[in-house]
C-alpha cells in the first residue's frame, strides 16, 4: 500500500494553494487523508514553518480549510496549515458509527488501549506519523519550526500534544477546547471506551491534570478564546478549570472569553487572525 502521499485536488487561494493529499497510515492501519495550505512562496528555496489544525467532533480534514478563512494571515504571514482528519476511517468496527462523539469523526487525539479500538492512535498519528512525512516529501515545509492549534475536541488535542511535546512545538492556541475531559460527560464516554477504566490512564490525556508537570519557563503564552454563548461551555468545556490550574502552575494563559459567540466557525473565522499571528510570532522568532 501506497504511504507516499498523493494529491486528490488543489485550489489556488490568496496567493497559495489549499492541497489535498490521500496515504496509507501505518499507524492507523487505513487510508487517511490530510490538507496543506501552502503559502505564497518568495522563492524556490523557501521553507515555511508549519501550524497543525486539529479539528473537532464530526469533523473531517475539511471543515477548518473551507470554513476558517484562516488562509488569508497564513499567506501574508508565510506559515503553512497543516489539517488532518479527525479519526481512522474506512476499518469498520462494530459500533464506530454508532454515535456522533464517539468513534469515527471522534478520535480524540490519544492512543487506544483497549483492543477493538487499537487503531484509534491519533496521538502518535499526530506527533510521529504525519511529521515525518511531510519532512520526507515536502521540501518546501519546515517541520522543525511547527506550532499547533485547534477546536473543541481538536482544542484539547492541541493543548495536551503540546504539554507533552514542548520540544516539538513552539507555541498554542485554542478555541472552545475541552480542557478536563476526565471531569466532562464527552471526554469520559470516549476515555472509558479508548483507554478502560483506570482514571490515571486518562488523566495523560488531560489538559487540567498536565499542566501541573509544565515548567518551561520560556514557553509563550498560551491562546484559548471561547464563545460566552456556546451550548457547551457549562457542562462540556469548563475553561475556567484550566484557568485555575495555569494559575497554580503560574502557566502564561491568556483566556479571552468573547460575548454573544457559539461553539461554531461563525466563532472560528472572527478570531482566527489572532491566533495565526499569535503563532507566526513564535514561529518566527530566532
Amino acid at each position: 500500500m501506497e504511504t507516499k502521499p498523493s494529491e486528490v485536488s488543489s485550489s489556488k487561494m490568496f496567493g497559495g494553494y489549499n492541497k489535498r493529499y490521500k496515504h496509507f497510515s501505518p499507524t492507523l492501519g487505513c487510508s487517511m487523508t490530510f490538507h496543506i495550505y501552502f503559502p505564497p512562496s518568495p522563492s524556490p528555496s523557501h521553507r515555511f514553518p508549519v501550524l497543525y489544525w486539529l479539528s473537532g467532533l464530526t469533523c473531517t480534514d475539511e471543515n477548518f480549510i473551507t470554513k476558517s478563512g484562516a488562509q488569508r494571515v497564513a499567506s501574508s504571514e508565510g506559515v503553512a496549515l497543516i489539517a488532518p482528519d479527525t479519526s481512522p476511517r474506512g476499518l469498520s468496527i462494530e459500533g464506530e458509527a454508532d454515535s456522533w462523539d464517539f468513534g469515527v469523526g471522534a478520535g480524540f487525539y490519544l492512543n487506544a488501549t483497549e483492543e477493538k479500538w487499537k487503531n484509534w492512535r491519533m496521538y502518535d498519528y499526530v506527533v510521529k506519523e504525519l511529521p515525518q512525512l511531510l519532512n520526507e516529501n515536502f521540501s518546501q515545509l519546515d517541520t522543525s519550526r511547527a506550532s499547533i492549534s485547534g477546536h473543541s475536541m481538536g482544542g484539547h488535542g492541541a493543548l495536551t500534544i503540546y504539554l507533552k511535546n514542548l520540544d516539538k512545538y513552539k507555541s498554542v492556541s485554542a478555541f472552545a477546547p475541552i480542557v478536563n475531559p476526565t471531569n466532562c460527560p464527552w471526554g469520559q464516554k470516549a476515555f472509558s471506551n479508548y483507554l478502560g477504566g483506570n482514571k490515571t490512564d486518562w488523566e495523560e490525556y488531560d489538559a487540567t491534570s498536565l499542566i501541573v508537570k509544565f515548567n518551561d519557563v520560556s514557553a509563550t503564552t498560551i491562546l484559548i478564546d471561547q464563545g460566552e454563548d456556546d451550548k457547551f461551555l457549562h457542562d462540556q468545556l469548563m475553561p475556567h478549570k484550566f484557568e485555575e490550574a495555569c494559575r497554580s502552575a503560574k502557566v502564561p494563559l491568556l483566556l479571552r472569553l468573547q460575548p454573544g459567540y457559539d461553539h461554531s466557525y461563525f466563532f472560528i473565522s472572527t478570531f482566527i487572525d489572532d491566533h495565526i499571528r499569535h503563532h507566526a510570532q513564535a514561529l518566527n522568532l530566532p
